[in-house]
């Protein structure tokens, strides 16, 4: 998922980036924050007598275990961002931090166990009683929901609410097209259905039945051995098909979580109250700590790095501090003590987009693979703590991974030589092209200029594009029409897993049916048959070890035909603000705090 989906850094993601989708992503992947006081309601004076500071807990401590642990109710927990996120919708989302977010008010089948390490990427029942059972051979899955369950405003959860979300979330691409795609891919007629916004039928999809107000079944085309992963995405939260107003549901969102909308500014804020119609009797997960808690969004990085350093907010995209801010955190023992450094299963990459001429010769993209001067883009980035340099699709952290270097250089420093020598393999002596990056990430911008100066040397000329974050899958670096059009042949991007799993990685990069009109995540819209039918026969493929293998396979094929340039493999590093309980750095979403239970010490 981009970063930030499931990137954040889609997952997915979701930005993260995410993903971190979890884009991912799973980002994948993720952006950096938005704005206002972690704690509202006191005076300065109220502060000193009331407010209690959260001792340090020594560096990396989130990384390991939960800190500053407590079951203090109240107060405002506030959460910044630098731009806008692709929605607040659950099923319309794929930033890792919506996905993280989103858990707060939308819950879905599944989700991950709060935790550090291998514990926060266990999967739970969520809104499920239990996790699915498998028939026909991984074909057929089923749910039971818990009892009790209920909507902010009183009335019954059912199955129908869980099947309509996942139709309206996969089915209507012309009306919500941010998040993944994976049910439509995989749902028996899921190439033949239109959506609940066109079929006036009322029966829905077929292959997700209902036979009761609890119980729900999918079925598969395939074998689909990680389907709890799957909807363990916000994209199963349940919503009520009468309060669905297609993309302005984000707008009257019905909460199924802990917390309710109490308002809504479009690109400006959001306001989070406590659901009186939450039952923690059917939820043994979330706890509901604060009182209230506060998203503002469209705040200055460098205003959000000010702001989690004196404690009045967390940065929700989870992305970590400028590198102004690094640099005064890491040159002193007690600040560094205060922060938290980890991977998060991101991958920091350059797409190439095959799809833009010559690059769809592949010596045109292997001249590119050898240009880049990795090191350089390193330190753009912000240093080693800020990533290791990376040379395979899938990062160390992600079941498949295996160390290797197709396009090995001395001292990953880049070969223009050899750029050149490929360049001449394509018929060409030099080449013009354009390279997007988010105008808001002021690190992606300075990675990108520094692959520019690479790629200079080897006869690449590059010419940089912004493009604003909230907007980058919807109307720009997503929309393949949109990147033929205006030459943008390399793509900066950020992805996380959208679960933990090489199929979770891979999957919305790289398969030809993951390519989208719009918000696509597959931006070097590879489709190759080779690999589609791999990811196809790992999915299937019941051993965890041969599956894994294959995700390797897939690694290899992928860094042999020169898709996309592995750049960093992406490490966080998050200051941890004072008054914050709870703080978890989980994997599960990349490497980001986890706010199910986030609360504060502050009046």
């Amino acid at each position: 998922m981009p970063d930030g989906h499931r990137e954040t850094t889609k997952f997915p993601t979701m930005e993260g980036n995410p993903p971190i989708m979890r884009r991912s992503a799973l980002a994948a992947i993720a952006a950096i924050g938005s704005a206002s006081l972690l704690v509202a309601g006191c005076s300065k004076a109220d502060d000193n007598k009331n407010d209690e500071t959260t001792k340090s807990a020594g560096a990396n401590a989130a990384t390991k275990d939960v800190v500053n642990a407590s079951t203090k109710k109240g107060g405002t927990v506030t959460y910044e961002y630098s731009d806008v996120p692709d929605s607040f919708d659950p099923g319309n989302t794929y930033y890792a931090y919506m996905y993280n977010l989103s858990r707060l008010y939308a819950r879905p089948l599944m989700t991950f166990q709060p935790g550090a390490g291998e514990k926060g990427n266990t999967l739970v029942p969520d809104l499920a009683a239990s996790a699915g059972v498998p028939s026909d051979g991984g074909k057929t899955w089923t749910y039971k929901l818990r009892t009790g369950l209920k909507y902010q405003d009183g009335t019954a959860i059912t199955s129908k609410d869980v099947k309509y979300a996942v139709e309206r979330s996969n089915f209507a691409r012309d009306v919500l097209s941010l998040g993944p795609n994976y049910f439509q891919q995989f749902l028996v007629g899921g190439d033949k259905y239109k959506g609940p916004y066109k079929d006036k039928s009322g029966k829905g999809l077929s292959s997700i039945e209902t036979p009761d107000d609890t119980t729900v079944v999918f079925h598969l085309k395939t074998a689909f051995q990680e389907f709890d992963y799957l909807v363990a995405s916000p994209q199963t939260a349940p919503v009520p098909q009468a309060k669905d107003n297609g993309v302005d549901y984000v707008k009257n969102i019905v909460s199924s979580g802990s917390y309710k909308f109490e308002s809504y500014a479009d690109g400006k804020q959001a306001v989070l109250v406590r659901n009186e119609n939450w039952d923690a009797k059917s939820d043994p997960l979330r706890k509901q700590y604060p009182d209230k808690i506060v998203v503002n969004l469209k705040v200055a990085a460098e205003t959000i790095d000010k702001d989690v350093l004196a404690g009045k907010a967390i940065d929700l995209g989870g992305g970590g501090v400028q590198a102004a801010t690094q640099a005064q955190l890491l040159t002193s023992a007690d600040k560094k003590a205060n922060t938290d450094n980890t991977y998060g299963g991101r991958l920091v990459y350059m797409a190439i987009n095959t799809k833009v001429k010559p690059f769809n010769n592949v010596a045109c993209r292997k001249a590119v693979q050898f240009a880049i001067d990795k090191v350089s883009v390193q330190t753009a980035e912000g240093g080693p703590i800020r990533g290791d340099i990376a040379s395979t699709v899938l990062p160390p952290d992600i079941p498949g991974y295996a160390k290797s270097d197709v396009y090995a250089s001395t001292d990953s420093k880049g070969d223009a030589a050899k750029a050149k020598d490929q360049l001449k393999a394509c018929g060409k002596s030099t080449i013009s092209t354009n390279i997007s990056a988010r105008s808001d990430r002021p690190q992606e911008i300075d990675a990108a200029t520094a692959i520019i100066a690479s790629l200079k040397k080897a006869g690449i000329n590059a010419t940089l594009k912004q493009y604003p974050s909230g907007k980058y899958f919807t109307d720009y670096a997503g929309v393949p029409k949109f990147t033929e059009k205006q030459n943008i042949g390399l793509i900066m991007m950020q992805w996380g897993a959208d679960w933990p799993s090489g199929y979770g990685f891979l999957q919305q990069i790289l398969n030809g049916s993951a390519i989208g009109d719009s918000g696509n995540t597959n931006l070097s819209q590879y489709d190759n048959k080779d690999v589609n039918a791999l990811l196809e026969k790992a999915i299937g493929t019941q051993d965890n070890a041969a599956r894994n293998g294959l995700y390797t396979e897939i690694d290899k094929k992928t860094m042999d035909d020169a898709v996309l340039v592995p750049l960093t493999y992406f490490k966080v590093l998050l200051a941890r603000p004072q008054y914050a309980t709870n703080l978890v750095s989980t994997a599960a979403f990349s490497g980001q705090y986890d706010y199910l239970n986030i609360g504060t010490t502050k009046k």
